[in-house]
């Protein structure tokens, strides 16, 4: 079995250094859409050096994801094929707000491993502190598809009730053709996500976006909508990734408030509605 679960947890953390500036920042921004209409001031804090404030899921890419989830998947016990890796799902807490520079230390190691039956499943925690201490803690669900079975722990669920009532706020952004070759750039390469050839193999007609661009996205939604703008007020944010996007979609952004929190539905318009994120939440001060 590709998937050693007791040498995979047991194996030891690595660590490294990672560091970020304004100019990676920006790109991350600009990789979920931010800047348009290019002068509008809501917008120039994501994209404007001297005004800039760092959105919390920008804590999955810092560093260009170092150690992430790709250098997650070579570490001991763990022997997959990346056609058959999906990201099953994604948790962000941030101990501090982020700053828009900065260098840090982030130690990445296999928290669980989870046998689904047909699948298995990583929780691959990435902890990444600075010379002030912690900054943020990340939690990646890594789907692998055909390495379960072997009579392990399924796991806790992630599935939550379905909110009820109207939401309080709808809105929808559109996905450009480029998007995915653009947040690229900030370091998640898997050709999934810009080779036709690569994506066929792995069971789509054309290459995928990046859950974690369409995570980005949905928190940006989430904090010009109903959090003021200000990303300081975001505790955690977590999500279940219940769909693929395609490049030229729209997405549908539905919010209902929660004391303390926000629950948002994600789904994509041009295919009725079908659901793209779920069972997420943004904890908020």
């Amino acid at each position: 079995m590709p998937i050693d679960a007791a040498k995979a947890v047991a194996a030891e953390p690595r660590t490294g250094e990672i560091a970020w500036n304004h100019k990676d920042v920006q790109l991350y921004h600009l990789g979920l859409g931010a800047g348009i209409p290019a002068t509008d001031p809501d917008e120039l804090r994501y994209t404007l050096e001297s005004r800039l404030h760092v959105l919390p899921s920008f804590a999955t890419v810092a560093g260009a994801g170092s150690p992430g989830v790709i250098s997650g998947l070579s570490m001991p016990g763990v022997d997959v094929d990346l056609a058959r890796v999906l990201h099953g799902g994604q948790t962000v807490r941030l101990h501090r707000p982020i700053p828009a520079e900065g260098t840090a230390t982030a130690t990445g190691r296999i928290a669980a491993v989870y046998d689904k039956g047909k699948a298995a499943i990583l929780v691959m925690r990435t902890e990444v502190a600075d010379a002030e201490g912690p900054l943020w803690t990340n939690d990646a669900q890594i789907f692998v598809r055909g390495e379960g079975g072997w009579g392990g722990d399924r796991g806790p669920s992630t599935r939550l009730e379905a909110p009820t009532g109207p939401p309080d706020r709808t809105v929808e952004r559109p996905i450009r053709e480029d998007q995915a070759l653009l947040y690229r750039l900030s370091g998640d390469w898997n050709p999934l996500h810009a080779d036709p050839e690569f994506a066929k193999l792995a069971g789509f007609d054309r290459p995928i976006l990046h859950g974690l661009c369409t995570y980005g996205m949905t928190l940006k939604a989430v904090v010009d909508t109903l959090l003021g703008g200000d990303v300081a007020r975001v505790r955690s944010y977590t999500t279940r990734f219940a769909g693929v996007v395609f490049p030229g979609e729209t997405l549908r952004i539905r919010m209902w408030r929660r004391d303390g929190g926000v629950r948002v539905a994600v789904s994509a318009v041009e295919r009725d509605d079908a659901p793209v994120l779920a069972d997420t939440v943004v904890d908020h001060t």
